[in-house]
């Protein structure tokens, strides 16, 4: 039980896939509102948490039985993109006042997805873990995209010289949030 809390606060926090390993990234610099960042993280920590189940289960009880582990990529990158839809629509079953509408371009583009897939396959530490890591990988990006969101909104209500207004100091701003994170590496010592 220890191991699961360890490996969700890590990915969500210490490993984030945003701003550790520039995964997910594009979202994040795409102008939202702050309904559909909500809407954004939602969906993204559901797709996450439902492919990387699917994943492993896929890779363990048939890839690997069948010497197929070559073809991962090319099983994993269509699972993700079919399981867009159904998650979506059980979004706006669930939740209705959440808008979802544009998130499929946007989900489907967010190559964390199948990043925290690939890397939960190769770690192979079974199910759980990779229920685990998916999850907190996908609350990791919905907290940076909420932060990423309250950043943007402050920037700008200030007075930022031309030459750095827009994405640059968006940037740098987003150099300055990974920098910030790196401070909880402390926080789990091994």
């Amino acid at each position: 039980m220890t191991d699961m809390l360890l490996t969700l606060v890590s990915a969500a926090l210490i490993n984030n896939l945003v701003l550790q390993m520039p995964l997910a990234v594009d979202p994040i610099l795409a102008a939202h509102s702050r309904s559909r960042v909500h809407a954004l993280g939602i969906a993204t920590t559901v797709l996450m948490a439902v492919s990387g189940v699917l994943a492993y289960l896929l890779d363990h009880y048939v890839l690997q039985p069948l010497g197929l582990t070559a073809l991962r990529l090319w099983v994993f990158l269509p699972l993700t993109a079919l399981l867009i839809r159904p998650v979506l629509g059980a979004l706006m079953r669930l939740r209705p006042t959440l808008p979802t509408e544009g998130l499929w371009p946007l989900l489907l583009g967010n190559a964390g997805v199948l990043g925290v897939v690939l890397l939960g396959i190769e770690d192979d530490e079974g199910l759980a873990h990779m229920a685990a890591l998916s999850v907190g990988a996908g609350l990791g990006f919905w907290l940076v995209l909420s932060l990423f969101s309250d950043l943007r909104q402050r920037i700008a209500d200030n007075d930022i010289p031309l030459p750095f207004r827009g994405l640059p100091v968006e940037l740098i701003s987003a150099g300055l949030m990974a920098v910030a994170f790196l401070g909880f590496n402390a926080m789990i010592k091994a």
